[in-house]
């Protein structure tokens, strides 16, 4: 059957020809180059166009058209999912697709088009005709575009969404039928059919559906909210909401029951706000979700924080702080007692980098409590506390009984009150090295915000030993990524001359599917470091204002947020439109 079915043509150039030679001819690579992939090929194996790859002599996306021309076969980019039949590209197994490095693309007179990163591997081609039951027309692509559109096809932000869309379009279209209409809002709305209700097979797909998308789309939030005639769902990735397929107006309750009913919340209970929390299984892992519900004039908005520690890092040395400002921070960690804060806006990041100086410091040497609300990611040889008001057990308390337990290190999810404070104080004080977030737009505010609220500036000067205030921007898209020039607004706004610019490449994202055509694929933290020495300890004692105190850590050598932004838009890994956005909010 296979030999029936081959139909591919051989290349019009003669294939012995050597690949090597051609390169060396054209001058991509050298004599020496060639010789020291060849003796790698010899030790290790694969194809000569591989190891070129592998040993970074030449990067794939010219392998592949040097093969194109070589073989004379069609050279294809696949940076543009227009290209691609998903529905073609999924009939064959994302097994074999990753197997042999290649994607069916569509069909075209008879023959299945594939782009192939070796379309000379003939158990490739065999392999796809036999559980294809159709020709092939090899293509060439390179191999990481064809890993990305591997990851797309299957696993991309459109996958969730179409299978939403398709599954909605099938529940709105009920909705026309008045007696299923009727009967889905009667189980919905009486409080004994609300199990019932949430049970039903679409409501559970949907949920289900809504979690997967979540997850492999790194949203951090799932909000659900009931509008006056619909709902309206969102996401939050990277800092930034995104709309997609909502239920129809009918499914908002059943889908609320559903999520209420996972979370061990009370269903028949609408009119005060909940909290629950449960876990999933998405991507071979499990997933913790807090959940949070709140009654709206419209019906309960449903906002899903999705806790994924695969998505996060707990490395202190891989959160993206530079050398010399983390060199202080494990300077500082390693003092044996003090506080540490750590200050900005929900969402900035304040929990990821207090687990990963958790994560340093952790030891059997030393023991740990942390007091929380809540315990977000569970961290493994540290003993952590979740705070729970309704029964009088908050920070405060669990403070006082925490000191009572031989602690070495006492991180506080948060300071919210001055008896917080005093206790972490008086931790520091006897001992003990304490790290906790606050809420303040940059680091010399939190002086200010700690005076305010009463606290003694001379407790403040000899407790407090260092303040970092951060936030998170956006990280450019690699795939699509290509340089752009400043714009004279942009560097009035980033405070920086155009002299400084010269020889500096700068990028931007141009939108492409790997990052759903935003430009941005991930995010990185920008920080501000206030290190309380002796001459900041003074100053704080002596009553100084919170610029005078921000003008002497500026003469010390520490930037401000903005800085570090352009730092990092300097290193090609962040925009400036995104660093003036984000620094924008600190400003007042």
């Amino acid at each position: 059957m296979t030999k029936t079915l081959r139909s591919h043509s051989p290349p019009k150039t003669d294939p012995s020809r050597q690949l090597g030679d051609l390169l060396v001819h054209k001058g991509m690579i050298t004599q020496t180059e060639l010789t020291q992939a060849l003796k790698e090929q010899r030790e290790k194996g694969g194809r000569l166009g591989e190891v070129l790859v592998r040993l970074h002599i030449l990067d794939d996306q010219t392998l592949g058209t040097t093969l194109a021309e070589h073989l004379s076969i069609e050279h294809v980019a696949l940076d543009d999912a227009a290209k691609i039949d998903a529905k073609i590209a999924r009939v064959l197994p994302e097994s074999i697709a990753k197997r042999f490095c290649l994607i069916a693309l569509r069909e075209e007179n008879g023959k299945l088009v594939m782009a192939m990163a070796d379309p000379l591997d003939v158990v490739a081609i065999d392999t796809v005709m036999v559980k294809m039951q159709r020709p092939i027309k090899p293509l060439i692509a390179s191999a990481g575009d064809i890993r990305r559109a591997i990851e797309m096809i299957y696993h991309g932000s459109d996958v969730e969404e179409r299978q939403l869309r398709d599954l909605l379009v099938v529940e709105n279209n009920a909705a026309g039928d008045p007696d299923e209409a009727v009967t889905v809002e009667e189980r919905t709305d009486a409080e004994t059919g609300g199990e019932e209700a949430a049970n039903q097979a679409p409501v559970i797909r949907f949920v289900d559906l809504l979690l997967r998308h979540a997850v492999k789309n790194r949203a951090s939030d799932v909000h659900i909210e009931p509008q006056a005639d619909s709902t309206a769902v969102r996401v939050r990735v990277d800092g930034l909401l995104r709309d997609i397929a909502p239920p129809p107006k009918k499914m908002h309750a059943a889908v609320v029951a559903r999520i209420k009913i996972l979370s061990q919340m009370n269903i028949a209970e609408r009119r005060l706000p909940q909290d629950g929390r449960l876990r999933i299984k998405a991507s071979g892992r499990e997933i913790d979700v807090r959940v949070s519900t709140i009654p709206t004039i419209y019906g309960e908005k449903i906002v899903m924080r999705i806790l994924d520690a695969a998505a996060v890092t707990h490395d202190l040395n891989r959160l993206g702080i530079e050398p010399t400002a983390l060199l202080e921070l494990k300077s500082m960690l390693s003092r044996p007692h003090g506080i540490i804060v750590v200050t900005g806006p929900t969402g900035s990041g304040k929990s990821t980098t207090l687990y990963a100086a958790l994560n340093y410091l952790k030891n059997p040497a030393v023991n740990i409590t942390t007091v929380e609300d809540p315990v977000e990611y569970r961290l493994a040889g540290i003993n952590q506390i979740q705070v729970k008001p309704e029964i009088g057990l908050d920070f405060a308390r669990c403070l006082r009984a925490i000191l009572r337990q031989d602690p070495d290190i006492v991180l506080i999810g948060e300071i919210r009150d001055k008896e917080t404070v005093e206790i972490a104080m008086k931790a520091s004080l006897t001992g003990h090295l304490v790290l906790s977030t606050f809420h303040t737009n940059d680091a010399p505010s939190t002086i200010s915000r700690l005076t305010h609220m009463g606290i003694e500036r001379y407790l403040l000067s000899s407790t407090l030993n260092l303040i970092v205030a951060q936030r998170l921007v956006r990280r450019i898209c690699d795939t699509c990524k290509e340089p752009v020039e400043l714009t004279e607004e942009a560097l009035r706004r980033l405070k920086v001359d155009r002299e400084r610019t010269a020889g500096a490449v700068f990028y931007k994202g141009k939108g492409c599917p790997a990052c759903s055509k935003t430009g941005y694929h991930g995010r990185l933290p920008i920080f501000e470091f206030l290190a309380v020495d002796e001459d900041i300890a003074e100053r704080i004692i002596s009553g100084q204002s919170e610029m005078e105190i921000r003008n002497a850590v500026r003469d010390k050598g520490y930037g401000d947020l903005l800085e570090s932004g352009v730092r990092a838009v300097f290193q090609g890994l962040t925009t400036a439109e995104e660093v003036i956005r984000v620094a924008s909010m600190t400003e007042g």
